[in-house]
């Protein structure tokens, strides 16, 4: 009896779709639950008005990864714009593969599309922020070809700064 491995698929999110916008809400509380993501659960005000802000900002996209169906990983992105190049630039705002389902080639996949989508976009280049301590994620982007952001070495690298404002 040969056995079949299971069915990859990674596609973008319709926003209006209730099982998509019920996937992308779920994957995205896994992520927040991980250490990675903060550890904590997505507040319930977020949890309910998630899917409709995303729907209502332009340039948004969200690309979920499902094995036989089974939502499994999550991209949200969003177009900016490169001023430097003059042209459009995705960046990639949370990426998420469930605990279960890691080291399978589910994160690849996710970059590959991400990539794919980039491309039909106009996109001059792909950015993302990574915790230093996420030696796993680190090592999926270097693959992918990311790599740390400098204009001149000499000016040292480019870092990635917030301030809160709610």
């Amino acid at each position: 009896m040969s056995s079949q491995a299971p069915a990859l698929t990674v596609s973008l999110a319709d926003y209006g779709d209730a099982a998509d916008a019920a996937a992308l809400v779920s994957l995205l509380d896994a992520y927040a639950r991980d250490p990675m993501g903060g550890g904590e659960p997505l507040a319930d005000d977020t949890r309910q008005t998630l899917v409709d802000a995303l729907a209502a900002f332009p340039g948004a996209f969200s690309l979920i990864a499902r094995l036989d169906d089974v939502p499994v990983g999550l991209a949200n992105c969003f177009t900016g714009f490169s001023t430097f190049a003059a042209a459009p630039l995705v960046n990639i705002h949370d990426m998420a593969v469930l605990p279960g389902y890691r080291d399978k080639g589910i994160g690849r996949a996710l970059m590959q599309a991400v990539e794919t989508e980039a491309l039909k976009r106009g996109a001059c280049k792909i950015t993302l922020e990574v915790l230093s301590g996420n030696a796993r994620a680190m090592g999926l982007y270097e693959s992918c070809g990311f790599g740390d952001y400098q204009l001149d070495p000499e000016a040292g690298k480019a870092l990635f700064w917030q301030k809160k404002l709610i």
